[in-house]
């Protein structure tokens, strides 16, 4: 009876221990779920105050000009899309500086042709398997993935360079929130 006592007890409190442990775990749970949430509406007010959509997002024509395709948020440039020529002679020192498509996703320069990229969390077209230690690289940096080929303009990064890493993860949570949509964004064209 002794031993079945002791048992018992060890049982309960082996119980007991479990549910604490359960409940802090789920305690944990909702207290980073929250904060993720919170990084998520952070980012989301960096981007919109950065201005990402202007470049990022494909518009829409109407009477007033170009709109926000809210269906092709942050996606880039349209892979399906064909650019009008440059006519020789738009772009140099006592010209023109750069020139852009109707919905601001593809831009000409001394640089050659940009095309904004897709942002979304697309796994093979967008930035689905990025980290976001590899994405704050990119900012920080001006290369993809802090070593690759350099971010064009008009992609101001020096600018979004001097946020912390916290906006910086805030940012890059938001993206990976969206709506993943596979648009392969075309390589840049160099200049010629």
């Amino acid at each position: 009876m002794h031993r079945t006592v002791r048992d018992s007890s060890i049982r309960y409190a082996v119980i007991a221990f479990a549910a604490l442990a359960l409940t802090a775990q789920q305690q944990a749970f909702a207290q980073t779920r929250a904060a993720s949430k919170e990084q998520v509406r952070r980012g989301e007010y960096l981007v919109n105050y950065g201005g990402c959509n202007d470049c990022h997002t494909p518009k829409t024509m109407t009477p007033q000009g170009p709109v926000a395709d809210k269906s092709r948020l942050l996606s880039g440039h349209p892979a399906d899309s064909q650019l009008p020529a440059v006519p020789p002679g738009v772009i140099g020192p006592t010209q023109w500086g750069a020139i852009t498509n109707n919905d601001l996703t593809a831009w000409v320069g001394p640089w050659g042709t940009s095309f904004a990229a897709n942002l979304t969390p697309d796994q093979d077209t967008g930035l689905g398997r990025w980290t976001a230690d590899q994405f704050i690289k990119t900012m920080r940096t001006g290369k993809h993935f802090g070593a690759g080929r350099p971010v064009l303009p008009p992609m101001p990064w020096y600018d979004v360079a001097v946020l912390n890493d916290a906006d910086l993860k805030a940012v890059f949570a938001y993206l990976q929130s969206l709506k993943p949509i596979r648009n392969a964004v075309p390589q840049p064209i160099p200049p010629k």
